[in-house]
C-alpha cells in the first residue's frame, strides 16, 4: 500500500506532463493591407523528446495551422526555429521545447501583372 501512495504523485506529474505536451500551442496572426491582400504569421511550438515531437514537429505544426486559413496565394517569406543551436542541435533532440514561426504575405496587391 505504501508503494501506491508514494507512485500517485508521480502519475500525476507525469499525467500533466504529458496533457500539456499534447496541448501544444500555436498561434496565428493575419492582418489585411486591402480587400485582397495582407500578411500571415503562424507560430507554435512542441516538446521533444528524444527525437519525438509532441504533438508533432514545431514548423509541421505552424505550416498546417497556416494553410488551415485558405487564403490565396500564400508566400512564406520568412521562417525560424527556435533554439537553433547550429551543428549542435543535435543536443536539442535529447530534451527540449522549439518554437517555429512562419510568415509571410497572401492574396493579390493588384500591382501584378
Amino acid at each position: 500500500m505504501d508503494g501506491l501512495v508514494r507512485s500517485r504523485p508521480r502519475t500525476a506529474l507525469l499525467a500533466s506532463l504529458l496533457a500539456l505536451a499534447l496541448w501544444g500551442c500555436t498561434s496565428l496572426e493575419i492582418e489585411r493591407s486591402s480587400l485582397t491582400s495582407g500578411t500571415f504569421r503562424s507560430r507554435a511550438w512542441a516538446f521533444t523528446i528524444l527525437s519525438w515531437d509532441l504533438p508533432k514537429a514545431a514548423l509541421d505544426t505552424a505550416r498546417e495551422n497556416a494553410s488551415d486559413t485558405r487564403l490565396l496565394n500564400m508566400q512564406v517569406e520568412e521562417v525560424n526555429l527556435t533554439p537553433d543551436w547550429g551543428w549542435w542541435s543535435w543536443l536539442l533532440d535529447i530534451l527540449s521545447v522549439r518554437v517555429a514561426t512562419i510568415s509571410g504575405t497572401w492574396g493579390f496587391s493588384g500591382e501584378e501583372g
